[in-house]
C-alpha cells in the first residue's frame, strides 16, 4: 500500500504554478522506495497510476541524471539518488555534530542507538548505530515510523499544537493498521487514542519516554530529547534500543537512561558550541517566494559537498549555470524522453546543504542557475509536496526529503554499488573484472563480472587469494605504511613471482607512486592483471578493481595504453557514488 503519510492531504488544492512534470517524477522515486528501490516499468505503471509513456520518459530523465539505473525492464535506485537526502543532512548538521557521540554511546552500552526527527505525526531516524546481533535494530535512517508506536513519539507530541493532534487524529482513523508506514509491521492490536495522549502527558513531565514492545514484541527503547539552546525546542530525540532478551523496558531505564542522558548532555554543548561559532553569520536573507519576478540565471560559487556546485547532475559542467546547459544539452539528444521540467526541480533540492539551511528564492535560483521563475516554481511544487518548508522570506527542507530513496540505498554495500560500473568494464573490454578487499595477507573478491568466453580467468566472489601476487592485493598493500604490511610467507606460485621481501617493498613503492599494478604471470602461468584502487571519501583505500585475462589477449604494455584508462574511469565512477552514498551512513565493504 503506498504511503498517505507522503501524500498532500485530501482536498488539498493543487497551486497553479506546480510543476506537474516534478509532481509525477517524485511519485515514481516515492513508488521505486517503497517497492524496495527496484521495479518494473509496468509496475511503476500501475503503482502510479501513470500512462506507460510517463512512466518511460520519467525513467530515462532520472536515468540521465545517474539517480536510477535501467536493467533490463526494471528501474533500479541509484547512489547518486542518496544526494537529495544528504542535503537535507547537511543543513540540518544533526548528523555531523551528534552522530559520533551516538556511536560512542552504542560501543559503551552495546546496544542500539538512533538519532530521529519529527516528521509531522511520524518520526524519522536521522542515524543509526546499531550491535551486529541476530537480534538488532534493523531500522534504516529515513524510515518513517507512527508516533504512537515509538519511544521518541510522545517526547515530539509535547510540542504539538491543536492542529498537529487535529491531523494525528484524522490519519489514525484513516489508517488504523498501520499501512501507510511500511516501514514498521502492521498494527496487531487497536490502540486508544488516549493511550498516546497518555504517554505524551508523561513524557512532558517526565522528560524521557519509553517504548514497551509497540512496534513488535522483543522490541524495547528508552529515548531523551536534545533540546535547541536558546529556544528549549527539541532538535532531536536519542534512543536507545533493546531486546527483551537483554532488557525489559523498566531495567533499560534503571541501568541505562542515566548514561543516555549524560549523552544527551554532552550533545546539547556541542549544539550550544555549534551556534555560538555561527553567532553573527547570518547575513541579508533577501527575497521571499511571493510577489518574485522572472530573472535570468544566477551566477557565483555554491559549494555543494564534494567540492563542486550543488545542484549540478553527473556529466554537467562545474558551474551553478552549468545546469542550464546541461539539461538544455540532455533535451536536445533525448528529445521528448527528457523532462527537462523534472530535473531542475530535483536540482533545487540540492541546492540546500551545509551552511545552506536556510535559501531564499534569489540564493536557489543563483546556486542551480536556474531562472528565478523556474526556481519559483520548482519551489511551490515542492512546498505543496512537503519537502520544503517556507520560513518567512527563506525555505529549507523538511525530513520528508528523505523518503526519496534513502531507505533503501541507506543498506547498500561496495559490491552493489561496484556490479554496474564492472559490468559496463567488462562489456567494454570484453574481459574479466572484480572487486576485492584486503582480508590480512590475502585479497578476497566481493564482485565479479565475467564475460562469455571459452577460456577466461576463473574466481569466484568470496574466494580468496594471496595479496602479495595480485594486482589487487599490490595496490591495497601499497597504500598501507610498510610497518602495517602484512609479513606472509612468500611462496613462489611461478617462475616470475617475487618472493625477495626487500624487492617486493620496491615494488609495492613503485605501485603507490603510479597508482596502479601490473601483474604479469605472477600468480599463474598465462594470467595477467592490472589493478586500480578505490578510496572512500576520506582518502582511504577500502578495495581495488581489476581486469584480467591471459597473457595471449593483451600485451603488458596494451594493457596500461588500452584497460588502464577504462579501468581508472571505472574505479572513479565507483568512487564517486560511494563518496555520496557513504557521506551519512556507513558503506560495508563486502
Amino acid at each position: 500500500m503506498p504511503s498517505t503519510h507522503l501524500t498532500p492531504a485530501p482536498g488539498a488544492v493543487v497551486p497553479a504554478e506546480a510543476v506537474a512534470p516534478l509532481m509525477r517524477g517524485i511519485t515514481v522515486l516515492r513508488r521505486l522506495t517503497e517497492a524496495g528501490g527496484t521495479s518494473s516499468l509496468s509496475g511503476l505503471e500501475r503503482s502510479t497510476g501513470l500512462a506507460r509513456s510517463t512512466v518511460d520518459r520519467i525513467a530515462a530523465t532520472l536515468a540521465r541524471m545517474g539517480y536510477v539505473r535501467l536493467d533490463g525492464r526494471d528501474v533500479v535506485l541509484a547512489p547518486r539518488l542518496m544526494e537529495l537526502g544528504n542535503a537535507y543532512l547537511a543543513a540540518l548538521r544533526l548528523p555531523r555534530l551528534l552522530g559520533a557521540r551516538a556511536d560512542a554511546l552504542a560501543d559503551e552500552l552495546d546496544e542500539s542507538v538512533s538519532l530521529a526527527v519529527g516528521d509531522r505525526d511520524g518520526i524519522r531516524f536521522i542515524h543509526q548505530a546499531t550491535r551486529r546481533r541476530a537480534m538488532s535494530l534493523s531500522f534504516r535512517i529515513g524510515d518513517l515510523l507512527p508516533v504512537e508506536r515509538t519511544a521518541p513519539g510522545p517526547l515530539f507530541a509535547t510540542e504539538w499544537l491543536p492542529e498537529d493532534w487535529a491531523r494525528w487524529r484524522e490519519r489514525r482513523a484513516a489508517d488504523p493498521g498501520d499501512r501507510g508506514f511500511p516501514a514498521v509491521p502492521a498494527r496487531e492490536r487497536a490502540t486508544r487514542d488516549e493511550e498516546f495522549e497518555e504517554r505524551t502527558r508523561q513524557a512532558r513531565r517526565r522528560g524521557w519516554a519509553l517504548d514497551d514492545q509497540l512496534i513488535e514484541p522483543g522490541l524495547v527503547a528508552v529515548s531523551v530529547p536534545v533540546r535547541e539552546h536558546g529556544t528549549g525546542r527539541i532538535a532531536c530525540v536519542v534512543s536507545v534500543v533493546s531486546h527483551t532478551s537483554r532488557h525489559t523496558a523498566s531495567s533499560l531505564r534503571d541501568t541505562l537512561l542515566p548514561r543516555l542522558r549524560a549523552t544527551v548532555r554532552a550533545m546539547e554543548r556541542e549544539l550550544r558550541a555549534d551556534l555560538d561559532e555561527d553567532a553573527g553569520s547570518v547575513g541579508d536573507m533577501g527575497e521571499a517566494l511571493g510577489g518574485e519576478s522572472s530573472g535570468g540565471p544566477g551566477g557565483g560559487p555554491s559549494g555543494g559537498p564534494s567540492g563542486g556546485p550543488a545542484g549540478v547532475p553527473a556529466g554537467a559542467p562545474a558551474t551553478p549555470s552549468g545546469l542550464a546547459l546541461w539539461t538544455g544539452a540532455s533535451k536536445q539528444e533525448l528529445g521528448r524522453e527528457f523532462v527537462e521540467s523534472l530535473a531542475r526541480g530535483l536540482t533545487v533540492l540540492t541546492s540546500f546543504g551545509e551552511g545552506r539551511a536556510e535559501l531564499t528564492l534569489t540564493e536557489v535560483a543563483r546556486a542551480t542557475g536556474l531562472a528565478r521563475a523556474t526556481a519559483r516554481r520548482a519551489l511551490i511544487t515542492l512546498e505543496h509536496l512537503g519537502y520544503v518548508g517556507a520560513h518567512g522570506r527563506t525555505f529549507r527542507l523538511t525530513p520528508r526529503v528523505l523518503a526519496l530513496g534513502f531507505p533503501p540505498l541507506s543498506h547498500t554495500t561496495l559490491p552493489q554499488i561496484a556490479a554496474p560500473h564492472l559490468a559496463e568494464l567488462a562489456r567494454r573490454l570484453h574481459e574479466s573484472a572484480s572487486l576485492a578487499v584486503l582480508a590480512g595477507d590475502e585479497i578476497q573478491y566481493t564482485a565479479r563480472v565475467a564475460p562469455t568466453r571459452i577460456m577466461s580467468v576463473n574466481v569466484t566472489v568470496g574466494g580468496r587469494l594471496p595479496a602479495y601476487a595480485t594486482s589487487l592485493g599490490r595496490v591495497m598493500l601499497a597504500d598501507l605504511a610498510p610497518d602495517e604490511r602484512p609479513a606472509p610467507d612468500l611462496r613462489a606460485p611461478t617462475s616470475r613471482t617475487v618472493t625477495d621481501p626487500q624487492a617486493l617493498t620496491a615494488v609495492l613503492d613503485r605501485v603507490r607512486e603510479d597508482g596502479y599494478a601490473l601483474v604479469d604471470e605472477e600468480l599463474e602461468e598465462g594470467l595477467r592483471s592490472v589493478a586500480v584502487p578505490v578510496r572512500d571519501r576520506t582518502g582511504m583505500v577500502v578495495a581495488a578493481v581489476n581486469v584480467a585475462m591471459h597473457s595471449s589477449r593483451r600485451t603488458p604494455e596494451q594493457c596500461v595504453r588500452e584497460v588502464l584508462p577504462e579501468l581508472r574511469a571505472t574505479a572513479s565512477a565507483i568512487e564517486a557514488d560511494l563518496h555520496v552514498a557513504g557521506r551519512f551512513t556507513r558503506v560495508p565493504p563486502a
